[in-house]
């Protein structure tokens, strides 16, 4: 196999691969909600506002358009899990603030998804801190311009179940298991990969 080919399959897998990972983690998420009797898109407002944010910029962090936030905003108000304040510094904008009860919610979801994330129970500590390193890696990497986009395939993530060659293998009992803060590192880096094909 020569190195052009070998560096398709590898792009092909890893896109697979990163499909099935964050597939997993949106699966998660979801049953979490259910269980909490929450929207979905809860778990991700409430992981987002770590601190009092702009509604704008809630929005750039969720990739989702203004109207949605205001949905979001209204529904995490009406029951209890944020208010509206006004900016210190600019009376135009709000802030979206967690109360208590919020902040509560927040780190009960998160200390339960940091463990029960695939890399809390499949890595190791070093290997957590090495694949965060990657992650920032690449979501801090330049685009490429647009004649390295026209040279460039464009490939789209396979659908198709893996076959026995490429099957995940079983998760390796991690010598040094991740604490809870690296997993959710992780996770939140993970969060701004954008959701799977299909």
């Amino acid at each position: 196999m020569d190195c052009h080919s070998r560096r398709e399959q590898l792009d092909a897998e890893i896109l697979d691969g990163f499909s099935e990972l964050i597939g997993r983690v949106i699966a998660l998420g979801e049953s979490m909600a259910q269980r909490l009797c929450v929207p979905s898109f809860f778990i991700k407002a409430l992981h987002t506002l770590e601190r009092p944010m702009a509604m704008k910029d809630l929005g750039k962090r969720m990739h989702c358009d203004p109207s949605f936030v205001t949905i979001v905003a209204d529904m995490l108000e009406k029951r209890g899990l944020a208010r509206r304040e006004t900016h210190p510094s600019d009376r135009r904008v709000k802030n979206l603030v967690l109360t208590d009860d919020g902040l509560a919610l927040k780190h009960r979801i998160e200390g339960e998804m940091a463990t029960r994330m695939p890399w809390s129970h499949g890595l190791s500590q070093d290997e957590c801190e090495q694949l965060l390193l990657l992650i920032r890696k690449m979501l801090n990497a330049e685009e490429p311009t647009d004649a390295a986009e026209a040279d460039s395939p464009v490939g789209l993530v396979n659908a198709d179940p893996p076959s026995p060659e490429r099957a995940d293998p079983p998760f390796p009992e991690p010598a040094d298991p991740p604490s809870p803060e690296l997993a959710g590192e992780v996770a939140n880096a993970l969060s701004a990969a954008p959701a799977p094909v299909g």
